[in-house]
Parts: C-alpha cells; structure tokens; sequence
C-alpha cells in the first residue's frame, strides 16, 4: 500500500472518530436542551429534579432516558402511563447530533468546533422556545452575548473588535425598528428577545453574521408569513416565532457566512 493511500486511509479515520463524538456528545446535549426548553420557560430548574413523565409525574429511568434510543425503543411513549412522549424529544436530539457533526465537518480538529457547537445549542434552544411559548429568554440571550464576546481569542473568524461590532449592530439594527414601529403604530411589532438574540449571533460571528442571519431570517419569515395568508391560516397581525428564523439564519452564517457575504460583493 502506498504512503498517499494509506494517509488518506488515516485522514478518513480521523475524520470519522471526529464525527462519531460529535454526534455522541450531539445526542446528551440535544438531551438536556428538551429539558431547558421544557422547564425555562416555567421558571424551573433545569438539573433538578430528575426528569419525569409530563402526564403521570413517574421519574423516567435511566435506560428510558437514553438519547434517541429510548424514545424508539418505547415506540414514543411513557413505559408507566402510555402517554406520548412529543416528537420534539427524538427531532431535538438527532438535529443537535446532526449539527455538532456538521460543525466537525467545517471546522475540523479546532477550537472553533466546539465554539460552533456551544452556538448552534443557544440557537436550537431559542428556535424552539420561541415556537412553543413565543419567548426568547433573557437566561439564553444575554449570557450568549457575553460568551460570544468571551471566545473569540479561541476562533479565526473575527476578533474581539468585530463580534462587539457584531453584537452592537444586531441589536441596534432591531431596537431601531422596534422603536420606529412603536412610535408609528403604538404597538410592539417584535419582541425585545429578538433584539438580543441577534446581538447574540453577532457577539460570536461578528457583523457578517448579522448581515446574513437577518437577511435570512427575514426573508424566511416574510415567506411563511405570506404562505399563510394565502393559504387561509393567517393575517397581517398574526404572530410568527422569529427567533426560529433568526437561528435559521444564525446557522446559515455560522457555516457559510463569509463566503455569502464575499460573493455578494464580488457582485459589486
């Protein structure tokens, strides 16, 4: 076997063994963001006590709590009562997986993985809080901003300089069009966690990743706002879940956000 094989062999390897712990610690950290996402929003805590069925308060043992594996091995359900268990869990669990292994992929054996990884946890606990309670928390939001600013001397993406930039200008830009609509129509017309979640995603990507994660998310939730009008299943007044948006464009700036912006200027 030649030396070129053989170190494409062991690159493969490595690669590999990367990937399988970023989807193993994926799966215990998709894990524990269905319990912050369950009990934050109800003001409890999210280590004690131990976790219980919703329907017959049974603690769930410890092999009924494994990630993914439980949840189909009981066919969805309480092994005490036979409520069942929210396809939120298992969709959760194998998107954070899929993601820590996507920021492997990206990032490879650095530091700037598991920054990525921290991030894109912040990002999938707001989506979906924010899609069942219509709340980004304060307790996500803010001690995001200060992490973000806090790792950049671990990741190559930016600098000190630019994530405060970054979180300045994200927060900025929404406080400024939730005040001009405030003052125009004397209502709120987005709540102030989407103010912080985006200076949030620029405390760790700097002002590109605002650029994009803004640009993204309005445009998706410009296109499912119409979609539902046409469709009967809502009207110019109807509240839609921004922060889901906003981590979508969040996660589109983490893995491809200079590249956008570079490209678009190239256009220019």
């Amino acid at each position: 076997m030649g030396s070129g094989v053989a170190d494409t062999i062991a690159r493969v390897l490595d690669r590999l063994q990367l990937d399988l712990a970023a989807a193993a610690l994926g799966l215990v950290v998709g894990s524990y963001l269905n319990v912050v996402v369950h009990r934050l929003p109800r003001g409890l805590s999210t280590v004690l006590p131990r976790s219980r069925c919703p329907g017959c308060g049974a603690p769930i043992l410890w092999y009924d709590n494994v990630p993914l594996v439980s949840w189909l091995l009981l066919a969805g359900r309480c092994r005490r009562c036979g409520d069942a268990i929210a396809w939120r869990y298992p969709v959760l669990e194998a998107l954070t997986a899929a993601l820590f292994v996507a920021a492997a992929e990206r990032f490879g054996w650095s530091w700037e993985t598991p920054v990525a990884a921290l991030l894109l946890s912040l990002l999938i606990a707001l989506a979906a809080i924010d899609v069942e309670h219509l709340l980004l928390p304060d307790r996500l939001t803010l001690p995001g901003i200060a992490v973000g600013l806090a790792v950049q001397p671990l990741v190559g993406w930016g600098g000190f300089v630019a994530a405060l930039a970054g979180a300045a200008l994200g927060g900025g830009i929404l406080l400024a069009l939730w005040g001009g609509w405030y003052l125009l129509r004397g209502e709120e017309g987005m709540g102030l966690g989407d103010v912080k979640m985006l200076a949030m995603i620029g405390a760790f990507l700097g002002w590109q990743g605002v650029v994009v994660a803004l640009f993204s998310a309005t445009l998706l939730g410009s296109l499912v706002g119409l979609g539902l009008i046409v469709g009967g299943r809502g009207g110019m007044k109807s509240q839609l879940p921004f922060g889901l948006f906003l981590s979508l464009g969040g996660a589109l700036a983490l893995f491809a956000g200079p590249w956008l912006v570079d490209a678009y200027l190239g256009l220019l």
